[in-house]
């Protein structure tokens, strides 16, 4: 997936989700200002896409069918929704990635039937999702900075390299 960054950073007691509001249509930027990162199930959860607008608007209304179901289960549920996306025929042409997280799990989420829990707590997705990661396990390792901390100042570095990543960062904190 490209033309996006999210980032998640678990550190400190505190779970934290940014994401950068630039849209892409080929080689042109068409808005700076999009939310790819929202708040589920009674805010006790946080998620947030890489990929199709559309396609990831389908699944978060589908996970969030799943958390209804399994009662705020995140890994039940994120297992439940990798299950249809990958045997479902119309699931499996989805093109997105979503990260959740709650207060105890992070969650990748993929078409292929991917739920990947992180051992360090640190996931990415999208373009500068890998410079994102690198420069959030370098602070995590290197700094004593908080985790919402930590997701700005990697975001920032990651706008600064990867073209389709703005500054204009949404960021939630559980």
């Amino acid at each position: 997936m490209h033309a996006t960054t999210i980032l998640a950073v678990r550190h400190k007691g505190k779970v934290v989700l940014g994401g950068d509001g630039q849209v892409t249509l080929g080689d042109t930027v068409v808005k700076h200002s999009a939310n790819k990162v929202r708040r589920m199930h009674h805010d006790k959860v946080v998620g947030g896409f890489a990929g199709s607008t559309a396609d990831a608007f389908s699944l978060f209304s589908r996970f969030e069918e799943k958390l209804e179901k399994f009662q705020g289960n995140l890994p039940r549920s994120a297992v439940e929704l990798a299950k249809d996306w990958r045997t479902d025929k119309m699931m499996r042409r989805l093109e997105a990635m979503l990260i959740v997280v709650d207060k105890d799990h992070s969650l990748l989420l993929s078409g292929t039937g991917d739920v990947i829990e992180p051992d360090d707590g640190v996931l990415a997705i999208g373009s500068g999702g890998m410079f994102a990661a690198a420069a959030a396990k370098a602070l995590v390792e290197h700094s004593d900075l908080s985790a919402r901390e930590i997701v700005k100042e990697a975001m920032k570095i990651t706008e600064s390299i990867c073209i389709h990543t703005n500054s204009n960062i949404t960021i939630e904190e559980l």
